[in-house]
């Protein structure tokens, strides 16, 4: 009789994983719990919830019956994700930390802690996701090293594995996954990929795992949890404090603390003002922070932006994309967003330029520029910069037409490396320097996004 496959999954303390453990112990495997702790500090109540998480991912094992380990990776945590969110910050971008987390810390260390330590067939997480392997299939996988240079060699005999969609559109989390590498995909099982949350919850009740069914969703910066963000953030960064400006007439409206604790889309506090203002723009240098006085103002909408060399996940790039530079796709740049139809222009050294087929609210570079094609998730890549707003291009066409009528004088186009469009942004401040809306939140909802 064959030995039962070992499935590692990872454990949060939180319904979904312990569901995903639940159904492959069903599925006849051999499974091991594994709770990884990458923080460390305690909130104002001096609570750990990490500790709390743990006890209940303890838990979920004594019920399944299955064995459970502990792990730490708080200092790989600190080096790979939360140095990087901070570094993203002092640049005035806004980061994605969960996204980054996955990339190396669950799909990385724990990955190769499950098959190295553990003698893992596969590794399995609660995400709601599916692959285009077959759960056979992922036990028959070999380990395929990456090849070296920017493009993989089309000639190369691989059978590529998809990231795919969630049969429940509203809690997909490909998003999340859009960074992980080929070859902890190829190895790894989601259980829920096929379920609505509903019934995890159902099968949850059903089997003893009450304890998890109560906990409330997890929502926020695991880090940051339930503070507030700009104490949290200032403990860390020295503040730098600068102006609030009308971006339509340059009027000072205010002070603020630090010009990286804004965000794009956000509604700005600003003391004695009733009517609320948006932030639409940042100036690094001055340290000016540019708003506007309603939350569908133009200066919010863009339709361009260029990312950092991008992350695809099964080819790379896509053959499309290679052979005619340009590819129609969809994107999305924060979780359950609604996907954005868009032209995807390839450049030489990997790096895209996106654009929309219409304008999107409160663009941010520092998120992650996520891109599908029907239901699968090509891969994604960070946004470095963004292209000019809509209010400024609506200033530089009234420019244009008063000096068309001014005798003598012809209005010249600005040169430019995009495709079809002007990178450069209002005079005195670079739209690399704008930074976008907060991690896995819709525009404007503050700089706290669910983690997965």
């Amino acid at each position: 009789m064959l030995a039962a496959r070992h499935v590692v999954c990872a454990l949060s303390g939180g319904v979904d994983s312990a569901v995903a453990a639940l159904l492959l112990r069903r599925r006849g495997y051999q499974v091991t719990g594994v709770f990884m702790k990458n923080w460390d500090s305690l909130d104002e109540h001096g609570v750990c919830t990490a500790d709390k998480d743990c006890e209940d991912a303890y838990r979920v094992c004594q019920v399944l019956d299955i064995p459970f380990h502990q792990v730490s990776y708080v200092k790989e945590y600190w080096n790979d994700v939360f140095s990087d969110f901070l570094n993203e910050y002092e640049k005035g971008r806004t980061p994605n930390p969960d996204v980054v987390c996955n990339r190396h810390i669950k799909f990385k260390c724990f990955f190769r802690y499950a098959l190295d330590n553990l003698g893992a067939d596969a590794v399995a997480t609660g995400h709601y996701a599916r692959t285009s392997l077959e759960d056979e299939e992922v036990f028959q996988q070999k380990h395929v090293k990456r090849p070296e240079g920017l493009f993989r060699n089309r000639f190369e005999v691989r059978n590529a594995v998809k990231l795919l969609q969630a049969a429940d559109s509203f809690k997909d989390q490909t998003f999340f996954l859009s960074q992980v590498p080929q070859e902890a995909l190829r190895r790894t099982l989601f259980p829920l990929g096929g379920l609505t949350k509903d019934f995890v919850k159902k099968i949850a009740a059903e089997n003893g795992l009450h304890h998890v069914l109560q906990k409330k969703e997890s929502m926020g910066i695991c880090f940051v949890g339930k503070r507030n963000f700009e104490k949290f953030i200032l403990q860390y960064l020295q503040p730098r404090p600068g102006r609030f400006v009308s971006i339509e007439d340059d009027a000072v409206l205010g002070t603020h603390r630090g010009w990286f604790l804004y965000t794009l889309g956000q509604r700005a506090k600003i003391g004695g003002l009733r009517e609320p203002w948006y932030v639409v723009e940042k100036d690094g240098a001055k340290g000016d922070v540019f708003v506007a006085p309603r939350g569908d103002h133009p200066a919010l909408y863009r339709d361009l932006l260029r990312t950092n060399r991008v992350h695809w996940i099964a080819e790379e790039p896509p053959a499309a994309l290679v052979r005619d530079k340009m590819m129609e796709c969809h994107f999305r740049f924060y979780h359950q967003m609604a996907l954005v139809p868009c032209v995807l222009t390839l450049n030489q050294d990997g790096t895209v330029w996106v654009t929309a087929v219409k304008a999107v609210r409160a663009l941010a570079p520092g998120q992650f520029a996520v891109f599908y094609k029907g239901e699968e998730c090509l891969g994604s890549g960070k946004i470095l910069r963004l292209g000019p707003s809509a209010y400024t291009l609506q200033k530089g066409r009234s420019r244009s037409s008063a000096a068309t009528e001014r005798p003598g004088h012809s209005p010249s186009d600005s040169p430019s490396d995009s495709p079809g469009h002007s990178p450069s942004d209002s005079p005195g401040h670079s739209p690399s320097d704008s930074p976008g809306h907060s991690p896995g939140h819709s525009p404007g909802s503050g700089p706290a996004g669910p983690a997965p």
